[in-house]
């Protein structure tokens, strides 16, 4: 029987990964169609990917599938062949990666889900078929220039934080699900004016951009493949980028540079930095942003106290370590006030 999950450890798994010198690409796509059995549905592309050599994160469920992966540059055409022969799948638009460099992901994770992204949707009457109409890189130039044109960032803040579209509006919420009916109240003065909705890779606006259709705005637009077929886009026709900082990208990467504009700020002493980490110390892995000083000076921890506790001894970090869910704060989406740096 074929193994159907991974059995070595992440740990192992990321040394090899940083070690292997196998070219690697990364490349996330998603699709909106009905999967009536999810679980074979996982069973079967896990075993077919792990033979193509593809790592990465996969979300299944009746709604579609969502992917982040990376695999062999070697493998590309194999890998497109075998996906491409799903029926829904074909010719799928596959994004790839900015700023790469193989290593961001080292282990394969496929996972069922009850939806590809959690929107707290219940209204039996909402149907993704009716969504709001693609807008490529030249058509949301135009659209943008046009003062009638409200941009809707559909990121959470730590994403818009480091990076963002001129003139976006943030919706200053903790998870998509909350998004949606804060971007429905934030814009019902605007029901006449052009929307057009972002996010990374074109999933949650796209969804979004249904939600507002099944909320009577009209003229609703969401950016074909996100912020990342833009650059791409606007690289190959030579057109203005009008992204500017970092995306953020939810693997070992934690960012692709889209340009050189540094507009947010050290967490801990307010300096121009955009580089997110986690906190080393593992009772927290806290997400905040660190610039390269404060990293020195505190050794990669968020606060005073994750500082003094991984210069406790290992049996006592282990001790207080016990039943806490370090992997609570990765995340997280409610950090926007400064942290201290002791």
């Amino acid at each position: 029987m074929a193994q159907l999950h991974n059995r070595i450890s992440r740990r192992e798994l990321k040394e090899l990964i940083l070690k292997d010198p196998t070219p690697r690409i990364t490349i996330s796509f998603y699709c909106y169609f009905k999967i009536e059995d999810p679980k074979l549905f996982r069973d079967e592309l896990y075993k077919q990917l792990k033979e193509l050599g593809v790592m990465g994160r996969i979300y299944l469920a009746q709604e579609g599938i969502n992917a982040q992966i990376s695999l062999p540059k070697a493998g590309l055409d194999d890998f497109k062949k075998y996906l491409y022969a799903i029926e829904p799948l074909n010719g799928i638009r596959l994004n790839s990666a900015v700023d790469d460099d193989g290593k961001s992901f080292y282990v394969l994770d496929v996972k069922v889900r009850n939806k590809i992204v959690a929107d707290g949707i219940s209204d039996p009457g909402f149907d993704m078929a009716n969504r709001g109409k693609y807008v490529n890189a030249e058509k949301f130039n135009e659209l943008t220039n046009d003062p009638d044109t409200v941009i809707i960032d559909m990121r959470n803040h730590y994403e818009y934080e480091v990076g963002h579209f001129e003139k976006a509006v943030e919706v200053p919420s903790d998870t998509f699900r909350e998004q949606l009916p804060m971007a429905v109240d934030m814009m019902k003065a605007d029901k006449e004016k052009n929307i057009i909705m972002y996010c990374t890779g074109g999933i949650r606006c796209e969804k979004a951009s249904a939600f507002m259709l099944h909320n009577g705005f009209k003229n609703v637009f969401h950016l074909e493949g996100g912020i990342i077929h833009y650059v791409n886009q606007a690289k190959e026709k030579g057109l203005v980028n009008k992204f500017h900082g970092k995306n953020f990208v939810f693997d070992q990467r934690l960012g692709e540079r889209i340009t050189e504009e540094i507009i947010s700020q050290c967490h801990q002493c307010g300096k121009a930095a955009d580089t997110h980490v986690n906190c080393v110390n593992d009772a927290c892995h806290l997400l905040f942003i660190q610039c390269d000083a404060c990293k020195t000076i505190m050794e990669g921890t968020c606060s005073k106290e994750c500082f003094d506790f991984i210069h406790l001894a290992a049996e006592e970090q282990k001790k207080q370590r016990a039943g806490i869910d370090k992997g609570r704060n990765v995340f997280n989406k409610s950090r926007r006030r400064k942290i201290s740096n002791g």
